[in-house]
């Protein structure tokens, strides 16, 4: 009897197995779903940890761009919101507003437009408000008397970045008296200079790493602001002869030709601004193949020299020196965008940008301030020059890095 049960059974699960899928067809199973591992995770740029969640992240180092007491309104009183050359610990007074600054007002502007963050966006705008009236003076000198022109004129960049989502003309004005600044030859420019405004390029050009963020995110950002293509033109122009001229067969790049070593915050400076440009450029560009060609070439390097933790050294090719924070999240970055852009399309660069983005978020501190940021350095040709610089916390070097790298995560894939 429990034979004749069975056997009934079985025909009839037989029967309605025919009768649902089909002639022949057997039912196909659901799949089961794969459990979540450290390994299927490690090329993911869309799923984190909480701690390393890009936009609780974002909004966190936003919100302390826009509320930092720098040291000088303890000391002074005066201008709280400026750092000193990016150390917002340091109690010497800034007289205008430097790079640093410029770098993490754009990243705070970048993500809190991104993040739909209106409330956040508008503290970063209100921030700037000063310079068009009390703290005008501290808007940077269109002749400064120092080598490091760019570092100043970067400035403009600033209110461009506004001026895209707010449309009034004083930014525009503002940054565009900037840029055109940066190829509008001066009556005492040096011969150099004038060799290079007659060959179609600035004249603040100097060939030095950091050129080629400072001149051609200035550029960029006017080409944003107006659409006239000549400013995108001058940054792809400049950045291809930077390239052709100081990339090394590594893929690196040293500091300076007179310093053959490969300082991780120069590069950052370099695998940012090539970043920056690819993104704009058509694939017919004439210099997009150029250009493709040395950042692949860079970030292969990169990916090489990463470190077990996933941070970069302070040179990059010697795991001796300690591993530096606003480097590695300038490179983070850079990997980022080249992933969801579709520039870096092996496995092996989103695992590094993942590595590197987790670890960058255990150098934050309670205040999210970045630990270990190289202090400003210039270029010198000493081993011991760069292995001990000291080491700065909050640095905006370092929190411009990280607002970079959050905005980069939160941008949909291309």
């Amino acid at each position: 009897m429990k034979m004749y049960k069975l056997t009934v059974l079985f025909s009839t699960f037989v029967l309605s197995g025919f009768l649902l899928f089909g002639c022949g067809e057997e039912p196909t199973p659901d799949p089961l779903p794969k459990p979540v591992t450290t390994d299927s995770l490690s090329a993911r740029l869309d799923t984190f940890p909480q701690r390393c969640n890009p936009l609780m992240v974002g909004k966190r180092l936003t919100d302390r761009f826009i509320n930092v007491d720098c040291a000088t309104k303890r000391k002074s009183g005066k201008y709280p919101r400026y750092s000193f050359w990016g150390n917002v610990y340091s109690t010497n007074t800034p007289d205008h507003v430097t790079y640093p600054d410029v770098c993490a007002w754009l990243g705070a502007l970048w993500f809190a437009d991104k993040a739909g963050e209106d409330e956040l966006y508008d503290g970063v705008v209100a921030k700037f408000e000063p310079l068009f009236d009390q703290d005008k003076n501290m808007q940077p000198s269109l002749h400064p008397n120092v080598s490091n022109i760019v570092d100043y004129y970067i400035f403009g960049a600033i209110p461009l970045e506004i001026y895209k989502k707010k449309k009034e003309d004083r930014y525009l004005e503002l940054g565009l008296t900037y840029a055109d600044g940066q190829w509008t030859l001066p009556e005492n420019a040096t011969d150099e200079q004038r060799r290079y405004h007659e060959d179609g390029y600035s004249w603040q050009t100097r060939v030095w790493l950091d050129d080629m963020f400072m001149i051609t995110a200035l550029q960029i950002g006017a080409y944003h602001a107006t659409g006239n293509e000549n400013y995108l033109e001058r940054a792809v122009d400049e950045m291809v002869y930077y390239l052709d001229r100081i990339q090394e067969p590594s893929g690196l790049f040293y500091h300076a030709t007179s310093a053959p070593y490969y300082w991780a915050r120069g590069n950052g400076w370099v695998a940012v601004g090539m970043a920056e440009i690819l993104k704009l450029l058509p694939g017919n560009h004439r210099h997009k193949a150029r250009i493709l060609e040395s950042y692949v070439k860079m970030m292969d390097a990169l990916v090489r020299y990463q470190m077990s933790s996933g941070m970069w050294s302070q040179l990059v090719n010697d795991h001796s020196v300690w591993p530096e924070s606003s480097g590695s999240a300038m490179f983070t970055y850079a990997l980022i965008t080249g992933v969801k852009n579709g520039w870096l399309e092996d496995e092996k660069y989103a695992k590094a940008a993942r590595k590197a983005w987790i670890e960058l978020v255990s150098y934050l501190d309670q205040n999210y301030d970045l630990k270990d940021v190289c202090e400003g350095t210039g270029a010198k040709n000493d081993y011991d020059w760069y292995k001990n610089r000291r080491k700065w916390v909050g640095d905006l070097h370092g929190q411009a890095g990280m607002l970079w790298c959050a905005y980069a995560l939160i941008e949909p894939a291309e």
